[in-house]
């Protein structure tokens, strides 16, 4: 019995503060290459070229730190979570995620768009978390 009772308990404690993974809205024609990363203090850095094939997108997400991108292939349209048009960055355009923003990048392009970002994250952070679909219909 009370096996079954910590079992039972596990699971809704799990259910209640584990996000639901149907929530998440995956990446989809994205792929990234590390190209490099240094660990000061207490902050990541890590230099990244990210590729996002036409029609595609990251899929909803948010930084725990600061990002400085730069376009160097392509055109980028990043949209906030409240729908709005953040940014259209087209080659050799630079810009800034600021943390905890969520937000999704889509390449609208018939070209690859490619990205060379510098995430600035406390250490240890994922370089990037997932969030819900806002429901904004892209």
């Amino acid at each position: 019995m009370r096996k079954s009772f910590t079992i039972l308990a596990a699971s809704a404690l799990a259910a209640v503060l584990l996000p639901a993974t149907a929530s998440a809205t995956p990446a989809s024609g994205v792929t990234g290459t590390i190209l490099a990363k240094q660990t000061i203090g207490h902050t990541d850095y890590t230099l990244r070229e990210i590729t996002v094939q036409p029609g595609g997108y990251t899929g909803w997400h948010f930084h725990d730190g600061t990002l400085y991108a730069y376009v160097k292939a392509g055109t980028l349209t990043h949209n906030m979570a409240d729908c709005s048009l953040d940014g259209v960055f087209g080659t050799g355009r630079a810009f800034t995620e600021k943390p905890d923003q969520v937000h999704i990048g889509r390449n609208l392009g018939s070209t690859p768009l490619v990205l060379e970002v510098l995430y600035v994250l406390p250490a240890g952070s994922p370089l990037s978390e997932d969030a819900s679909d806002p429901g904004c219909g892209f």
